[in-house]
This record gives C-alpha cells, sequence and structure tokens, in this order.
C-alpha cells in the first residue's frame, strides 16, 4: 500500500474549459486515466493538492469528482485557486453521499492517517509573484491559521509521535526569489521534513524551487510537470 501524489489535475468534463490549448495538454485527461490507472492500485492513496475542477460548483464538478472516484485508490483532495467548488466539509460529504462518491475526502482544517504517515496541508496563497497588498497579507495570514489547524488536529487526534507528518500546499512554500518564512517555521516547528506542492504550470513552473530548503526537502507534484502520472512518496 503505498502514498502518491498529482495535483492540478484541470478536470473539466462539464464546463468549456479544457486545457487542452496550452502546450503539453493534450488529451490531459486521458493521459491521467491510464497513468493513473497504471500506476495506482486499489489499496494506496493519492494527495491531490489543489486544482482539481474546473466547474464553480458541486453540480458542475460532478462528472469530474465520478471520473477520480473511478480510477483506483482513495484520494484526499486540498483546495486550489480555481477550485470553485469548494465548499464546508458538511456541504461536500452530503454531496458525496448523494452521489455514490465514496473514495474522496477533502482536507481542510484537518488531517488523515495513511499508512505510516500522517498527512497535513492547506491552499497556501502566492508567493511567486505578490505578498505585498494588504488583501494578500490577510489571505497569507488566514493560510497560516489553516495550516496551524491541519497540524493541531493531527497532534490532538492522531498519533504522530510514531508517524511522519507529510505537508502538502497548492501554492509553493518556497520558490527559487522568495520564501513564506511563516508557512517554513510552522514546518520546522514541527519536525516535518518533506513537503508537496503544485500550481506551478508553462512559464511560471521556471520559479520551482526543489530539493531542500532549510532541512525541508520540497517536490513540485503539479499534473503536468509529473507527465500525467502520480508520483508515488513512499
Amino acid at each position: 500500500m503505498s502514498i502518491f501524489a498529482i495535483s492540478d489535475l484541470h478536470l473539466s468534463l462539464s464546463v468549456d474549459h479544457r486545457m487542452d490549448i496550452f502546450d503539453g495538454w493534450a488529451d490531459y485527461d486521458k493521459k491521467i486515466k491510464k497513468n493513473w490507472s497504471e500506476t495506482v492500485s486499489e489499496n494506496d492513496t493519492v494527495i491531490i493538492p489543489g486544482d482539481v475542477s474546473w466547474g464553480i460548483n458541486l453540480d458542475e464538478s460532478k462528472e469530474d469528482f465520478k471520473f477520480i472516484e473511478n480510477l483506483p485508490g482513495k484520494k484526499i483532495i486540498i483546495k486550489g485557486n480555481h477550485d470553485y467548488w469548494f465548499s464546508t466539509h458538511r456541504r461536500i460529504n452530503n454531496f458525496f453521499d448523494e452521489h455514490d462518491i465514496k473514495t474522496i475526502k477533502v482536507l481542510n482544517n484537518d488531517a488523515f492517517e495513511v499508512e505510516d504517515k500522517i498527512i497535513c496541508g492547506t491552499r497556501g496563497w502566492s508567493i511567486a509573484l505578490s505578498d505585498d497588498t494588504a488583501t494578500d497579507k490577510k489571505i497569507l495570514r488566514r493560510e497560516v491559521i489553516r495550516f496551524k489547524n491541519s497540524v493541531e488536529f493531527a497532534q490532538k487526534n492522531l498519533d504522530v509521535q510514531s508517524k511522519e507528518i507529510l505537508a502538502f500546499f497548492h501554492f509553493p512554500p518556497v520558490t527559487i526569489h522568495r520564501a513564506f518564512g511563516e508557512m517554513i517555521n510552522i514546518l520546522k516547528e514541527n519536525e516535518i521534513k518533506r513537503c508537496f506542492y503544485g500550481h506551478l504550470h508553462g512559464d511560471i513552473r521556471d520559479l520551482k524551487f526543489e530539493g531542500k530548503y532549510e532541512d525541508i526537502e520540497l517536490k513540485l507534484v503539479a499534473a503536468d510537470h509529473l507527465n500525467f502520472k502520480p508520483i508515488k512518496i513512499i
């Protein structure tokens, strides 16, 4: 039983917002289905840190969730900046129950125990281009609180003494130019050594930082960066 990661699926089975117009994205949903089915087993878990569906609400995203539901394994989703469908735990869980979606869970202010790992995370926010406006600073503070909530949930409810905590964000906490200091401090304070993120595509992928930053290993898991194949973490 293994854990995989892949973000930025950008599915649009019910809305007209295909990614095929971008270089490297031709037939991306077919590639995802093929690679996922050949890589992931029913007993595995896949973490999807953001930008899952272009639907603007749960109904518009239903076919995208069904697509994911029919892929092997269990899935844990974190909100991305384009996940306009995202809602409260109760509304999402009720929607999943109503539509017989059983293999997908959403991480939001909480955490999950998977094998010998604990999965924490939040969306984060852009540090690649700007974090200087009042609005940006407000969002950044909110995301720090959400990540703290995730880690504190794990500490109170899960076996953090014997299991490694893995961190997942949609936005990168570090780029080649900047680091999100408050988020890095939380990672260091809680001895979280591995962090996975998405969001970076096209030209801005050049901003990616992969490797060790202050003893924290960072990895970009955006779908196009992985050639639309989930990457094995453990």
